[in-house]
């Protein structure tokens, strides 16, 4: 099916990257269709609830507290529940992975390489009505993420709607132009938000459902919980160039499935 909104195809994807290099992230606007957005959206309960299977997908549920540090870890499925705080594995399902390659995102990922490109993750981030985890401010990277180079790109779209009170994005613009706040990456230590003055620096960027932006792997973000009576459901998926590689040494090293095939050049 096709996914996208008819406004995608009008998206300005290099004034979006420039912006993206600049601030540390940037609107793209509608990307999803109404249909896009209900099909997505009864697809992620259809998985939190069990009603449709995969093996490999990667679960975490909520803790009941709300507190970040009282997430249990290696728990996994734990049964039928609209808790779930993140499914990671998305591609697993063949509905979403027929989502992660459709056109707009292959504008983007076309405009940073002409290489093939492939695929580091693709997570439902959920937070039910009344619920959800605070999610405290971190990068996505560093050596935790065991990659011999940076992310291509990051990509998130709102399955609904996600204004403030619902735990929306809040990013400090221009925290990713400092790198890494610390080598392994994720949470960033409260002192060092504390000497940014992250508080003061930041800002809340509410989306409509099917709204989209890109997120710097390196720009300082995080969300609250849903205060709200409807669910708050966001897809991210992050690309790599097809020549990463993972250089972890605890476990086999990873591989990474290709989304885009490189472009071949014209005879």
């Amino acid at each position: 099916m096709n996914f996208l909104a008819p406004e995608a195809s009008t998206v300005d994807v290099e004034a979006a990257l420039a912006e993206l290099a600049e601030v540390g992230f940037a609107r793209l606007g509608r990307a999803l269709s109404d249909e896009g957005i209900a099909t997505l959206a009864a697809r992620a309960d259809d998985l939190m609830l069990g009603r449709v299977v995969h093996e490999g997908l990667f679960f975490q549920h909520d803790a009941e507290s709300g507190r970040y540090e009282d997430l249990q870890h290696g728990k996994g499925w734990v049964g039928p529940s609209i808790h779930y705080r993140k499914l990671e594995k998305l591609e697993k399902d063949p509905i979403f992975r027929a989502f992660l390659g459709n056109a707009l995102f292959e504008r983007i990922t076309r405009a940073l390489t002409e290489g093939a490109v492939t695929l580091y993750r693709a997570v439902l981030f959920n937070k039910a009505a009344q619920a959800g985890t605070a999610l405290p401010w971190h990068q996505d990277g560093g050596s935790f993420w065991g990659l011999d180079r940076a992310p291509l790109v990051q990509i998130w779209t709102a399955l609904d709607d996600a204004p403030a009170e619902a735990g929306c994005v809040e990013i400090v613009p221009k925290s990713h132009h400092g790198g890494l706040a610390t080598p392994l990456g994720g949470v960033i230590p409260a002192e060092v938000t504390r000497a940014a003055e992250a508080e003061a620096r930041s800002v809340l960027v509410p989306a409509r459902a099917g709204e989209a932006m890109l997120i710097h792997n390196d720009v300082w973000h995080r969300s609250g919980t849903n205060t709200t009576g409807k669910p708050r459901r966001a897809v991210t998926v992050c690309y790599l160039r097809g020549e990463t590689r993972c250089v972890r040494k605890r476990r086999a090293p990873r591989t990474f499935e290709t989304i885009f095939e490189a472009r071949q050049p014209m005879a």
